[in-house]
């Protein structure tokens, strides 16, 4: 005679003895866990689709004076992007302040892009953590609102081992598209070429967005791997010299228009030269202190500031106005004057 009490499972013997209760077999299955994930392909991105992507815009994310997204600031800056020839974007990645947001913002954000424009430009959501499960499930949930790719970094702070690095890495590849993401200056571990290498014989890896320099690059290209540059201020020659398939670019925030024609209108050194003014301004700060003022500065986002972020002080938007006659206001993105901006003006926001 047996008898169930809740989930508990009890057998009475013929003595009128009790058994040792025993826990569902399903309940001690190890690591028992099954994948939040869909193998419908008609309309997912193939991996050859990002691989092809030349600009990439890390997007800025505008807020409301109360800290909230501005969604019709940003859908104006993803707008001018697009018109601009611009044909990916990162969402929420570090220039878009993913570090600042809660996961229910983070993604809603990338669902919102997707919904409004991912049918004009490739979708790529960072949905990287240092913590593995969050980077499952984040990536899970990118995925199923229809990102085309995952943007991922090597767990930082609490850094670990090569092996470490490569199941970390395992865990979200096999969800789709998925660039690698090395910036050593901002999780204070490079990610060696083996660890590369290995993760490399998964078909989903499109590319890395290398941040180390063009001899990385060069070695990565000469192998067959794609290479996205991570620095502004390389890119022109990671391109043209070094292999690499483009930039994923903090510049073509502000100057969409000048950056495609660095990345798709052969070797130039005389506008790369030109823009070199720009690019030392806007990482002068730590990123995206620069832009996020020289956004503000040019009209197309309002001047709000997620702390621990402040804008540039009085001289330094001089100076980008000053930056913006050099460059001409017509290739700039926005049609209103630049602005110095008192420094007043600015709200600076610590909860939201």
């Amino acid at each position: 005679m047996a008898s169930a009490i809740g989930c508990c499972s009890l057998k009475v013997t013929h003595q009128g003895g009790m058994r040792k209760w025993r826990s569902p077999r399903a309940a001690v299955v190890p690591n028992f866990h099954l994948p939040m994930r869909s193998y419908e392909v008609k309309n997912r991105t193939n991996v050859d689709d990002i691989k092809s992507l030349r600009l990439i815009t890390a997007i800025k994310t505008p807020y409301l004076p109360d800290g909230r997204f501005d969604l019709e600031a940003y859908d104006t800056l993803v707008n001018m992007q697009i018109e601009d020839g611009v044909e990916g974007v990162i969402v929420g990645g570090t220039t878009g302040e993913g570090q600042l947001m809660s996961w229910d913002e983070h993604i809603m954000l990338i669902g919102h892009t997707v919904n409004c424009f991912g049918g004009c430009i490739k979708v790529i959501g960072n949905t990287g953590s240092n913590s593995t499960r969050e980077a499952i499930h984040a990536t899970e949930q990118g995925f199923a609102v229809g990102m085309h790719a995952a943007l991922h970094i090597n767990p930082y702070y609490g850094k670990t081992s090569v092996e470490g690095l490569v199941s970390h890495f395992d865990s979200v590849l096999s969800m789709g598209p998925t660039i690698i993401y090395n910036v050593p200056s901002r999780t204070g571990q490079d990610i060696p070429p083996r660890v590369v290498h290995t993760l490399a014989q998964s078909p989903n890896l499109a590319g890395i967005k290398e941040c180390v320099g063009n001899d990385r690059v060069e070695q990565y290209t000469s192998n067959g791997l794609v290479v996205w540059s991570g620095n502004d201020d390389q890119c022109h020659d990671s391109r043209w010299d070094f292999g690499a398939t483009g930039v994923i670019s903090v510049t073509s925030n502000l100057v969409p228009g000048l950056m495609r024609e660095l990345m798709f209108g052969g070797k130039n050194p005389s506008l790369n030269s030109k823009l070199t003014h720009l690019i030392e301004w806007l990482f002068q700060e730590p990123n995206p202190i620069g832009l996020n003022t020289a956004l503000a500065q040019l009209g197309v986002v309002r001047p709000v500031f997620r702390l621990p972020y402040v804008p540039l002080p009085l001289a330094k938007r001089v100076e980008f106005v000053n930056i913006v006659k050099e460059l001409g206001r017509e290739n700039f993105i926005g049609d209103k004057d630049v602005q110095l901006l008192d420094d007043n003006d600015f709200i600076l926001i610590g909860r939201y």
